[in-house]
């Protein structure tokens, strides 16, 4: 079969990786010169811990058992399973951690309740205050801004795979091609639109009740920590934001610990992640009304990066990147993925929220599926 699929993203890229690896020739088209948004604007996190139990928690461990095997055929993605450590610090977040460990699941999870001590080992550049953490060994880490171009080097040494950039789908033709702003259509016998946060123009016209939003977020990179950050690192507010701590514990936790006025306000929580070059990514933030603004604000990177050197003990490296980013979102958080067969052989795959990175290989492996790739 010849697939067409729009946006480069790491959605788009995964499906073009599941089409190649099922044989089939793919003509990839971005409107960008490569993916700029939310695929590489984020932590490059495979994060298994916080899913929710059912569908999410299957997708994303079977995405992250994808990713592995991925990560092993290239190695440009700098896959590592570094595990993460959510961080505890007061007898309110241990109740959390405690309860999460009750869990069904909690096994598949790779769930495990470190004390300070035995944290400091996983982690010795946690040299902060803490009363331990919640240890996730199926949490996992990818160099976001180097993923898709690693993947699409892999794609093109198939000989079956053809990238196209620069070039924005303006209709779908039938049932089978696309006419992109250049004037030409490409034919093939599938065509796969996974085109992110871009909710207007065309994708309006083919879906105009799309049960998707748009989230914005802040983040920031540091210059090289000049040590290890072995694990991920999350701090004891994304309990708050993940639902597989939801519970009794957690509700005591916001009764007793409510956020202060800044992370309140932008709903935030600490997530960290060491990049290739030593340095850290940090964040986020989260804002649901529009329209956005278009400048980032301070107080949310103090925030952060006082909560970060508490939890190192030191302070932090040179700010040298801050950014903004926009993905979408089902309107029902309890979905995964919003797909969609528009036409048939026209499928719309769109909404992962901040699950993409982790969740795409299994979003993509069940698109090919239903699609009969």
């Amino acid at each position: 079969m010849r697939v067409i699929v729009v946006g480069a993203g790491v959605l788009g890229t995964m499906h073009a990786w599941q089409a190649v690896e099922r044989g089939h020739e793919v003509v990839h088209l971005e409107r960008e010169s490569e993916a700029r948004g939310a695929s590489v604007r984020n932590f490059g996190l495979v994060w298994v811990s916080g899913r929710a139990a059912g569908e999410e928690l299957a997708v994303a461990l079977r995405a992250r058992e994808l990713w592995e095997g991925i990560g092993a055929k290239v190695p440009g993605l700098h896959f590592r399973g570094n595990g993460s450590l959510t961080v505890v610090r007061t007898e309110a977040e241990l109740a959390v951690a405690e309860q999460a460990l009750r869990r069904d699941d909690a096994e598949a999870r790779g769930y495990r309740l470190l004390d300070a001590e035995q944290t400091r080992a996983a982690n010795p550049a946690l040299r902060g205050k803490l009363l331990g953490a919640l240890h996730c060994d199926r949490d996992a880490a990818v160099e976001p801004r180097i993923a898709q171009p690693a993947l699409r080097a892999a794609l093109e040494a198939t000989g079956r795979y053809t990238f196209l950039p620069g070039r924005e789908v303006r209709e779908v033709v039938g049932e089978n091609a696309v006419r992109d702003d250049h004037g030409q259509t490409h034919q093939g016998d599938l065509v796969i639109l996974c085109t992110g946060a871009w909710l207007g123009g065309l994708i309006r016209e083919l879906a105009p009740e799309l049960p998707v939003r748009k989230v914005r977020l802040q983040m920031m990179q540091t210059d090289p920590l000049g040590e290890p950050l072995p694990t991920s690192v999350a701090d004891g507010d994304s309990f708050r934001y993940y639902p597989a701590f939801a519970g009794p514990a957690l509700e005591e936790l916001r009764a007793a610990q409510p956020q202060g006025p800044v992370a309140d306000e932008h709903k935030m929580q600490l997530l960290m992640v060491q990049r290739q070059d030593g340095g850290l990514t940090i964040g986020d933030t989260h804002e649901y009304d529009q329209p956005f603004n278009f400048d980032v604000v301070e107080e949310p990177y103090e925030h952060l990066a006082a909560v970060a050197e508490e939890l190192l003990g030191r302070p932090l490296p040179r700010i040298r990147h801050r950014w903004a980013g926009v993905y979408a979102q089902c309107v029902d958080t309890t979905r995964v993925v919003h797909r969609e067969q528009l036409r048939s052989g026209v499928w719309l795959v769109t909404g992962p929220g901040g699950r993409g990175m982790t969740c795409s290989p299994a979003i993509a492996e069940t698109t090919a599926q239903l699609a009969n790739l």
